[in-house]
């Protein structure tokens, strides 16, 4: 849970600033994404491989030229 104190904060901008900040920085979004649809292990462990893979071919691609 994110606490931002403010008392502390000269004004609300500023508090919702570090809010923004704190809550980037936490990852909530991508985990609330992520807990949207369930996902098998073996589907999430396919699509690694294959962008693993994209990217391997985009750094030889890179040293080829």
């Amino acid at each position: 849970m994110i606490i931002i104190d403010v008392t502390k904060e000269k004004s609300i901008d500023s508090a919702l600033k570090k809010f923004r900040n704190k809550y980037n920085k936490y990852g909530i979004k991508k985990e609330l994404l992520d807990n949207k649809e369930f996902e098998k292990n073996s589907v999430r462990k396919r699509k690694q491989k294959a962008k693993a893979q994209y990217i391997q071919h985009l750094r030889d691609k890179e040293q080829d030229q």
